[in-house]
């Protein structure tokens, strides 16, 4: 994520987290309908140990070590699990759990240590002793492990910065061989960014030493001489400095109805509606599995502003992607934070091992920043104002709900202030506009689990509306689905709607990125996720 952005954008951001507290009403529920609710920690995805089980062999018994497994607190009590309460803040309780089978040779566990030194013991990353557990992994053939590794690699975290090396590991979990056409013209295109960059520095180098060979070369001769053009120069240089903030000066000075609106932090029926199952769609020899989608959409607050554009945004993609590419569609509007949690939850009985899943979020977003460790949230019907996260939803339950899916593929559309913090993941390595996303890209692709994120921003505020009634990032995401012809791969999309939504936004004076990468710690594989149009 650039670093610099428009002043607008940091005033208005600014003005969001001010006004961003009070407590939730009363939901009207009597005591003893509270007591046999749902309890929202029993939707937690925790790392749970299986007792051992008692078997056979011949006139003896025996008990076989306990078993870590993810899943949920209520599955892990009913099944007579171990777990320690939920508590993100401190992994060593994960660590405890996963360490035994890592140290014993499975490669899942060795991955999931991995994982769990790199998201860090009290919110301090181990970034060194990650990569030595995702070595021991990938050692061992595990793809998850390989694509982690390539990630630590291309932003230098624990080994040094090498983006060949990161393609290599990519290409390992791909399972792609070294000869193929995809990996050599991206190896060749990191090749040519590294010589570039290397001819960049020397020549900035070049310049820097003739710059001060002719600055002492001046220095000596006003020795001889009065400097009479050091005035002159400095006059010229302070016009210049005001033309350019003339310039600036016009930029901000927009109409009022221009102003950008944002999607940062009163009470509305909460609708749900499916439409009927889903056949699994195949094209080409090839069979995608069936298609669900997860649409929340949350517009009317109890606590916090309201926004204009999300129950909009999200008919429109229930509209085209049940009609357009056959999913199966459960929608969310306006719902507290059990209905959102209990909604992830149930995806797990929903979706089997060769599908795919869309879970499409609109609404408000915030973030807690917590010494080196940064989480974002969404934040339901329900949400109170920063810092209260009572009934916040995080991306940590979203991302370990997503490890436990069974689904092949899982593509998360977040269109909401702050969404890109789903994923400390770098971009998308084996993606250009210059990329052919042909049928071998396809097979290649499609037996490979992924988990990836398309965010309308980083980690930044966004815009609500500029997008005739939609939001700026949905309209733009929005209509390139229903435009779309054939099959288009997550790369393909994203590369349409990026510099649609980056300029847009740059006509009001605001930044605004979109950001495609894959979700760490979700069980990613470098797969990809397809859109098959209907016809």
């Amino acid at each position: 994520m650039p670093s610099k952005h428009y002043s607008i954008g940091l005033l208005l951001g600014s003005l969001m987290l001010l006004s961003c507290s009070s407590n939730v009403p009363n939901s009207g529920l009597t005591e003893s309908t509270a007591e046999n609710a749902p309890k929202t920690d029993d939707y937690q995805v925790v790392d749970c140990l299986l007792p051992g089980q008692v078997r056979s062999l011949g006139s003896s018994t025996y008990m076989t070590p306990r078993r870590p497994i993810l899943t949920t607190a209520a599955d892990c009590r009913i099944r007579g699990g171990e777990f320690v309460e939920y508590d993100r803040a401190d992994y060593k309780t994960a660590l405890n759990v996963w360490m035994p089978a890592a140290e014993a040779g499975d490669a899942d566990a060795q991955a999931n240590v991995g994982e769990i030194f790199e998201r860090g013991l009290g919110g301090s990353p181990n970034y060194k002793a990650a990569a030595i557990w995702y070595q021991k992994a990938a050692a061992l053939g595990n793809a998850r492990a390989q694509f982690n590794l390539g990630t630590l690699y291309e932003q230098g975290l624990g080994v040094p910065k090498d983006k060949l090396i990161a393609l290599n590991w990519y290409r390992k979990a791909w399972g792609m061989p070294e000869d193929a056409l995809v990996y050599q013209s991206a190896a060749a295109e990191a090749e040519n960014e590294l010589r570039a960059q290397l001819q960049k520095n020397l020549d900035e180098k070049n310049q820097q030493v003739a710059l001060l060979k002719s600055q002492i070369s001046n220095l000596q001769a006003n020795l001889q001489k009065a400097n009479s053009l050091d005035a002159e120069k400095e006059i010229i240089s302070l016009r210049n400095w005001i033309k350019n903030l003339e310039a600036e000066q016009l930029i901000a000075r927009n109409d009022i109805d221009k102003l950008p609106q944002i999607r940062e932090p009163k009470a509305v029926t909460q609708t749900v509606s499916s439409n009927s199952e889903t056949n699994p769609i195949s094209t080409k020899g090839m069979n995608f599995g069936k298609y669900y989608a997860l649409i929340i959409a949350n517009q009317n607050y109890d606590n916090i502003d309201d926004l204009s554009t999300p129950h909009t945004d999200a008919k429109r993609a229930q509209k085209i992607l049940s009609e357009h590419y056959g999913f199966n569609v459960t929608l969310l509007l306006d719902a507290d934070n059990a209905s959102v949690m209990k909604a992830i939850n149930q995806l797990n009985e929903l979706v089997g091992d060769d599908d795919n899943l869309l879970i499409f979020y609109a609404g408000h977003g915030t973030r807690i920043t917590t010494g080196e460790f940064e989480a974002g949230y969404w934040l339901p019907r329900n949400a109170n104002t920063p810092p209260d996260d009572t009934f916040w939803v995080s991306n940590e339950f979203v991302t370990r709900h997503l490890a436990r899916l069974k689904a092949k593929r899982v593509m998360v559309v977040a269109d909401s202030c702050y969404s890109g913090l789903l994923s400390s993941s770098p971009g998308y390595l084996f993606m250009s506009e210059k990329a052919n996303y042909s049928e071998d890209y396809i097979r290649y692709k499609l037996p490979k689990r992924s988990r990836l994120l398309l965010s309308s921003g980083g980690d930044l505020p966004v815009l609500d509306n500029q997008g005739q009634g939609h939001s700026v990032f949905a309209r733009a995401f929005l209509d390139a689905l229903e435009q779309g012809k054939g099959i288009m791969s997550g790369p393909e999309l994203f590369l349409k709607i990026k510099n649609q939504v980056t300029g847009k936004a740059q006509t009001v004076g605001f930044h605004q990125i979109p950001e495609f990468k894959p979700i760490k710690g979700a069980g990613h594989e470098v797969g990809d996720f397809f859109f098959v149009k209907q016809s």
